[in-house]
């Protein structure tokens, strides 16, 4: 088990950019695959990327390809989202999840979850 915990969000005009952080307590996230997902109030929870536990594998929805980037930082324990050119649909609580060497693109693959942070794109 993992606690991750996120950061960086808040409002942002639309076409700004916001960067997210999931940092993991107490533990190195270094062998777990990493994803963003975000729920829009009255949606379900949705996949927006991933990277693989060695960082060599990034995976986005379509939704945000070519406007959100994933990094990660094994040494520091941390896994960030660069968010540019946000969109007011792109409003929602987004999360961090961590699942122990490979993962996919459903909730259901992971079981390691952070608290959410609200991300708000006003147009």
């Amino acid at each position: 088990q993992v606690q991750l915990v996120e950061s960086g969000g808040g409002l942002v005009q639309a076409g700004g950019s916001l960067r997210l952080s999931c940092a993991a307590s107490g533990r190195t996230l270094s062998s777990y695959a990493v994803a963003w997902f975000r729920q829009a109030p009255g949606k379900e929870r949705e996949f927006v990327g991933g990277i693989s536990w060695s960082g060599y594998s990034t995976y986005y929805a379509d939704s945000v390809k070519g406007r959100f980037t994933i990094s990660r930082d094994n040494d520091k324990k941390k896994v960030s989202l660069q968010m540019n050119s946000l969109k007011p649909e792109d409003t929602a609580v987004y999360y961090c999840a961590a699942e122990f060497v490979g993962a996919g693109r459903n909730t259901g693959d992971y079981n390691n979850w952070g608290q959410g942070t609200q991300v708000t794109v006003s147009s």
